[in-house]
């Protein structure tokens, strides 16, 4: 466990959808707007290949591969998405399913993408969920308002061009920025498109689903257009008839979709052999109760077993079974992990893990926090009790934000 928490040789899954889904009705396929993506990240899964090749597993059958499906689907069907991963870095492989819809024939007004991982020769690794999408049948042509627009989100200043706090409109100066890499395009007006026409003239609030173009402020008929995966300008051509009005091309033509990310990630380097890691315990909160001897933690998530241990940093803890959303467990001493723990000056935070009864590790995002008690409270945590007999306060657990920001995803 110190070898891993040292190395950390991880396997990350991580699952990028819109949040909501437009129906399709009769023969027509409206595909997944930005279509699904799927990023596998982390040395483990070299690992895991170079492992199943020492077994006696031949170069062919250790590829990578995946279905991308709705949630109704049990396994591969007609309806999933063969998904072709392609190495980006050392480090990273990315797929992307492009022809996914929702029929009008599936009544649901909630679904979840599901994806199923396995290695070309068999070996199953998995399935993995994304969250709830929201099906609709249409975007709303309702006017805006400022109540009920939903895309405000405060980001850091990227050179000279500064954040405003409020509302974006169309006409309003805006910019696109990676928040990964930090690779900005020009600033552009954001204007409204209304069936391939530019309103130069509108001011309302932007909101989700809505059809834009990206203005470039230097030259009034020049726009964000995107051919053949290549950003170019297109120009423009003025509407006789209406001056507040231009004709744009369907790649200069956008649409502002919310969009989230989920994260699974997991370990292989304790287990004597690759195997099915799901299904994968998610950790979505924690409840601390008690002190000193008998502080014990409570883990709310989805997917639970009694096959799981808590483990904070490289230390088991008495772990308890309530129900598949519910562990509870023995908050260990300090003491174990500092022998001069009466001398403290500064809170020992460490990392907490469920492993399962074969060794696989899955890794959370959150860490427990051991916090000296003449030191002032942190932001992040919050003092529950004293432990009687000692000097130090057991805080309650702060969730590392280590993840990219994915707000809104701008695709043609």
């Amino acid at each position: 466990m110190n070898e891993y928490l040292q190395f950390r040789p991880d396997q990350s899954v991580l699952i990028l959808y819109a949040k909501v889904a437009q129906k399709s009705y009769g023969n027509e396929k409206r595909f997944f707007c930005p279509p699904p993506c799927v990023y596998l990240c982390g040395t483990g899964w070299n690992l895991r290949q170079e492992h199943l090749k020492a077994i006696g597993h031949g170069e062919s059958s250790c590829r990578l591969c995946g279905y991308m499906g709705l949630d109704s689907s049990p396994g591969p069907q007609t309806d999933s998405f063969k998904l072709s991963f392609e190495e980006q870095t050392e480090k990273r492989m990315f797929a992307c399913a492009k022809t996914l819809y929702i029929s009008d024939t599936d009544k649901r007004k909630h679904f979840r993408l599901m994806l199923h991982l396995f290695q070309s020769g068999g070996q199953e690794i998995g399935s993995f969920q994304s969250g709830l999408i929201k099906v609709i049948s249409k975007p709303s042509q309702k006017r805006q308002s400022m109540k009920n627009a939903d895309l405000e989100e405060q980001q850091a200043d990227h050179g000279d061009y500064s954040v405003c706090d409020s509302y974006i409109c169309y006409g309003c100066v805006v910019q696109l920025v990676c928040t990964n890499s930090g690779v900005a395009l020009p600033p552009m007006v954001i204007r409204k498109v209304n069936k391939q026409h530019v309103c130069l003239d509108v001011d309302e609030p932007v909101s989700q689903l809505h059809k834009c173009a990206f203005q470039f402020r230097d030259s009034k008929h020049m726009y964000l257009c995107l051919s053949n995966e290549k950003i170019l300008q297109y120009q423009a051509s003025p509407c006789p008839k209406e001056s507040s009005r231009e004709l744009l091309n369907d790649g200069s033509c956008w649409t502002i979709i919310g969009t989230e990310v989920v994260e699974y990630t997991f370990s292989e380097s304790l287990s004597c052999n690759p195997t099915t890691v799901s299904p994968v315990p998610v950790i979505q909160g924690l409840e601390l109760n008690g002190g000193g001897h008998v502080a014990m933690l409570e883990l709310h998530g989805e997917n639970f077993s009694p096959h799981l241990k808590v483990w904070f940093g490289n230390m088991e803890a008495d772990t308890m079974f309530r129900s598949p959303r519910s562990l509870l467990c023995v908050v260990p001493d300090i003491s174990v992990f500092s022998g001069e723990w009466r001398s403290l000056r500064q809170p020992v935070t460490v990392p907490l893990s469920l492993i399962r009864m074969d060794g696989l590790i899955y890794r959370s995002s959150f860490t427990f926090t051991y916090t000296p008690e003449h030191s002032a409270t942190s932001q992040l945590c919050t003092t529950i009790d004293r432990v009687p007999n000692s000097d130090m306060l057991i805080d309650t657990i702060h969730q590392e934000f280590t993840r990219s920001n994915f707000h809104l995803f701008m695709q043609s």
